[in-house]
């Protein structure tokens, strides 16, 4: 209990560090630590206080010690410190901010916001308007989909990662195993994390009126490879996977955060913002959650799981499939992208405001070229093969990263921001 009154008083010092939009970098928090000989010792401290409370109650004496190690870090810059998605050495530095913000004792509940920064990228509803405003320019808007693919093949860095990634995902790695599944989440969590939303987004989210445009839509991320295997697994067993993954438990966490639904809401969302939202979905491709179009009828996402068979878990795991199927912020975020809605500015966008972007992107000799050579026609059916679709392509901080290394790869430790009782549970720690 002394540990998570300590965590309450960190808890509430860190509303106040939000509240001056006071962030730090983990890898560089972590090496101002280990430069400084008293915040090192203190740090130190503090993890075996973290290893040591998961592994049997601390005597008197320990407390002690914990709660001064505590108190100093509250000071540091390690309290504070974010992570951005798709950094380098962005699992180095996850370590690092889990390892001070995991659960201080089994069994006791612990809410946490997102491991990552805000994100400063650019995100301009116009721009992503406009590169299906082809009314103006000769370009067909019956499947914006295929619009999407269109605009992404004529930008250097759009094209050149979604070939690596298809090809990646499409190829066999053995005569048992059809494709590298690590492989291909890892080059899709690239692309995502590379590729301005101007072109994720509208490959991604693009809205469907016919069968054609939801399949292509469907099979963005390559689901042979990213989204089904042989067996579907049970979604606890899905999470507790996730759990035990410092990028996964990550991207879900900031999921949670930015899509947290709410009844209060007009939007239906907590925050308020749509664009978060959507941002934070794509994280969570390229995971072993990966989620997708479970149909070309309809624009519902889920994992590739199930709940059946679950018992007396039941509950416990419809609470996680629901972050997907079952959320209102992510379904009105989805709707809002497709009908060009800002949530910030509460008016419809007019997709005539970046037309000279749009001529760049799409009004373009190189488009029809490109095109023909990396997508051929889709076939509308579930069991399209993406060889069809795309063209393969041709073949001093040691200290501070040590730390982040060992949180990262060894650490059983986890909490997520939950938005319901029964999942809390699940988030503990996995009892060895």
């Amino acid at each position: 209990m002394l540990l998570m009154g300590i965590y309450l008083a960190l808890t509430l010092i860190d509303g106040l560090w939000k509240a001056e939009g006071a962030h730090s970098d983990c890898l560089q928090a972590s090496e101002t630590c280990i430069n400084d000989p008293r915040c090192s010792s203190k740090y130190r401290t503090f993890r075996q206080c973290m290893a040591g409370s998961s592994a049997a109650p601390l005597g008197p004496g320990a407390k002690n010690q914990c709660m001064k190690a505590m108190v100093s870090l509250l000071s540091s810059p390690l309290h504070n410190c974010k992570c951005k998605r798709g950094m380098k050495k962005e699992k180095i530095c996850l370590g690092i901010y889990w390892s001070l913000h995991q659960s201080m004792s089994r069994g006791e509940e612990t809410v946490d916001s997102s491991p990552y920064e805000p994100s400063k990228r650019g995100y301009d509803y116009a721009r992503l308007a406009s590169i299906t405003a082809g009314s103006d320019v000769g370009v067909t808007r019956a499947n914006r989909c295929l619009d999407a693919a269109k605009a992404c093949n004529v930008d250097e860095s759009c094209q050149r990662l979604r070939t690596e990634y298809v090809s990646t995902c499409i190829k066999r790695s053995s005569k048992t195993e059809a494709c590298n599944h690590l492989k291909c989440h890892k080059v899709l969590r690239k692309f995502f994390d590379r590729v301005p939303v101007e072109f994720t987004h509208e490959l991604l989210f693009c809205p469907c009126e016919d069968t054609a445009c939801a399949e292509r839509r469907r099979q963005t991320i390559v689901p042979s490879c990213s989204y089904y295997v042989k067996e579907k697994q049970n979604c606890l067993s899905l999470l507790e996977s996730c759990k035990v993954d410092v990028v996964c438990r990550s991207r879900l966490a900031e999921f949670q955060t930015r899509c947290q639904p709410s009844t209060q809401s007009v939007s239906g969302c907590l925050r308020e913002n749509y664009a978060a939202c959507l941002l934070s979905y794509t994280g969570v491709i390229g995971t072993v959650i990966t989620p997708n179009y479970i149909d070309n009828s309809s624009s519902n996402v889920a994992p590739w799981c199930t709940c059946s068979g679950n018992g007396n878990h039941r509950e416990d795991c419809e609470s996680f499939l629901n972050l997907f199927t079952d959320n209102t912020c992510l379904k009105n975020a989805f709707q809002a992208f497709g009908n060009g809605t800002d949530l910030n500015t509460g008016v419809s966008v007019h997709h005539s405001t970046s037309q000279t972007w749009l001529n760049k992107h799409i009004n373009s000799t190189e488009v029809s070229h490109r095109e023909a050579n990396a997508l051929s026609p889709l076939l509308p059916t579930q069991a399209a093969d993406e060889r069809l679709l795309w063209k393969e392509s041709r073949p001093s901080r040691a200290a501070s990263e040590a730390l982040g290394q060992a949180s990262a790869s060894g650490s059983a430790c986890d909490h997520h921001l939950l938005w319901s009782l029964p999942l809390a549970a699940l988030l503990l720690p996995p009892r060895m």
